[in-house]
């Protein structure tokens, strides 16, 4: 079946009790050399990465492509450097003078109609998409569907949990590389992986395993999802 998207694969690091921050929304530094170094690897594989306002409020900037073997790969397959970096917010309350707008990347900023208004005219990002629904929101399907007329074939979803929930309940997930480190963050305020309403056990999307290797004391999972043409 052709998916007029792009190939999307949601990339996290969790606590061992499923948590991708802990309840002060702290920035998820508890990965290890070689959980950074796998995520590292996946941003390389994606023409593009998708983040939320609030994964990069916490961090300030994001992963760039550093190791010289990646940047060779992409550069023999005829790509930039880095990926595009995309944030997705309603609002677009982004603070200009954090390290993210020094990086030497691609920026593009996805948000509403008045979320650009701010944004309009500066230098900080390269694109401005603006696709919203009838009700004023974000139309990511939309915008998918766009991104692949600007040649974006491969998609990286880094967080957080709202922006997941959201894509999963369109149907826009395809993997999802799971790190599981080796902590208890607990807390009830804490963010998960998959954030918004839920899903009852009936409509849960359901995923396959594909892949399970340990580094040390982590242990990254990749799974597909599982479709009713699979």
């Amino acid at each position: 079946m052709v998916q007029h998207r792009p190939h999307t694969t949601v990339v996290l690091a969790m606590s061992a009790d499923g948590k991708i921050a802990d309840f002060r929304r702290s920035p998820a530094r508890f990965g290890s050399k070689a959980d950074r170094q796998h995520l590292e690897k996946q941003i390389a594989l994606a023409d593009a990465v998708l983040f939320g306002a609030l994964t990069l409020g916490a961090y300030g900037t994001t992963l760039t492509v550093s190791d010289p073997t990646l940047l060779q790969h992409r550069t023999r397959l005829g790509k930039p450097p880095q990926p595009v970096h995309i944030v997705i917010t309603s609002s677009a309350k982004l603070n200009p003078e954090i390290r993210f707008f020094q990086q030497q990347i691609n920026r593009w900023l996805l948000t509403t109609t008045a979320g650009s208004l701010f944004w309009q005219g500066r230098r900080e990002f390269e694109h401005i998409l603006v696709f919203e629904t009838p009700t004023g929101t974000i139309d990511i399907h939309a915008t998918l569907q766009h991104l692949t007329t600007l040649g974006i074939t491969r998609l990286a979803v880094l967080g957080g949990g709202t922006l997941i929930a959201s894509m999963l309940e369109s149907d826009l997930v395809d993997e999802f590389w799971l790190t599981v480190c080796p902590l208890i963050l607990g807390g009830s305020t804490a963010p998960t992986p998959v954030e918004g309403r839920g899903f009852l056990p009936q409509l849960a999307p359901r995923l396959q395993l594909v892949e399970v290797h340990t580094i040390e004391q982590e242990v990254f999972l990749y799974y597909r999802l599982q479709r009713s043409s699979d």
